[in-house]
């Protein structure tokens, strides 16, 4: 195993500089300016935007600028082109308020599916198998922000009560446990929202591949054999109805820095995905490379991650 995973760590090192390599070209390439730099700004004068493009290596050829690039990032010298701000510094801000974000719209969403989707499959054509169905679908259907802005009006609308921001306005003066209280209520509506489509998708794939394979021969030799019907359907049949999802975990990783981000618009929530949002439309090349750079290292993590736990679920896979 342990041959296994420097040989993989290798190899995603390497597609990681090549992934590097091509997003830094794209997005140069790209048509358009960064808006420090945009001529069209009457206050902008010709000299002016010489001396900037010149203080960030924008007037070097494209190779010279991905060396900048890298070099900045690893001496942790990348500044925003937006405010001149530490590029790492301000995507660590935003990660620590979205890792509570990601992590209970995570933990919602896996500890909902899971029993929906069992129960929907072993109780196959129920009333609750219909309803579960009729309910995700139409959850699935439902566009996210437009179900999100008519929970903002019924909040406030029927409770007066604030709900956007990461805490409620005039608060500073209030206790310590008032101000936590007050953060985990301005959590929860998000994580929430972020949360309901993602257990809609999901358990619909737990009752497909519970359907799978709880009408196997080795199911209808465990219940043959006398085993509790609970040991039966989770010791058996979901340890082997795991993997499929092994590799959607690995995958969810990722989201992290960009899954949320419609909801952290709406929400008026700074996390990653609002900061990327905004550094695309301000093309702050810093900011989106870092990111995207960012990203490439959890996908590669997390399939990494997913390989290892193959083996950890299924002892017949073997390295």
């Amino acid at each position: 195993m342990i041959n296994f995973i420097l040989r993989n760590l290798w190899q995603r090192i390497i597609l990681l500089i090549f992934i590097s390599i091509i997003s830094h070209a794209i997005v140069h390439l790209a048509p358009g300016e960064p808006a420090l730099v945009d001529p069209s700004n009457p206050r902008m004068k010709p000299e002016d935007i010489q001396r900037i493009r010149a203080a960030f290596h924008l007037d070097e050829p494209l190779h010279i600028q991905y060396v900048y690039w890298v070099r900045d990032l690893f001496t942790g010298e990348l500044k925003s082109f937006k405010d001149n701000q530490p590029v790492m510094g301000k995507i660590w801000e935003k990660f620590l308020n979205s890792l509570p974000l990601f992590l209970i719209a995570t933990f919602i969403t896996w500890c909902l599916a899971f029993p929906i989707g069992i129960r929907a499959a072993v109780f196959r054509d129920s009333s609750f198998d219909r309803s579960s169905t009729f309910l995700s679908y139409a959850l699935i259907s439902i566009p996210g922000f437009f179900l999100s802005y008519l929970i903002i009006i019924f909040m406030v609308k029927t409770f007066n009560i604030p709900v956007l921001g990461m805490r409620t306005f005039g608060l500073e003066g209030a206790t310590f446990l008032f101000q936590t209280m007050d953060r985990i209520w301005h959590l929860t509506i998000p994580a929430l929202m972020s949360a309901i489509a993602g257990t809609a998708v999901l358990s619909r794939y737990v009752r497909s591949q519970m359907l799978e394979v709880i009408h196997q021969d080795y199911i209808r030799t465990a219940r043959a054999k006398g085993l509790p019907e609970d040991q039966v359907i989770y010791r058996h049949g979901l340890r082997n109805a795991l993997l499929p999802f092994i590799t959607m975990f690995g995958l969810t990783i990722p989201a992290l820095i960009g899954g949320s981000v419609i909801f952290e618009q709406i929400f008026s929530w700074p996390g990653m995905g609002r900061l990327g949002y905004e550094a695309i439309l301000a093309r702050d090349f810093p900011i989106i490379l870092t990111l995207n750079f960012m990203t490439a290292i959890l996908v590669l993590v997390g399939t990494l991650v997913s390989d290892i736990l193959y083996a950890v679920v299924d002892p017949r896979i073997k390295f």
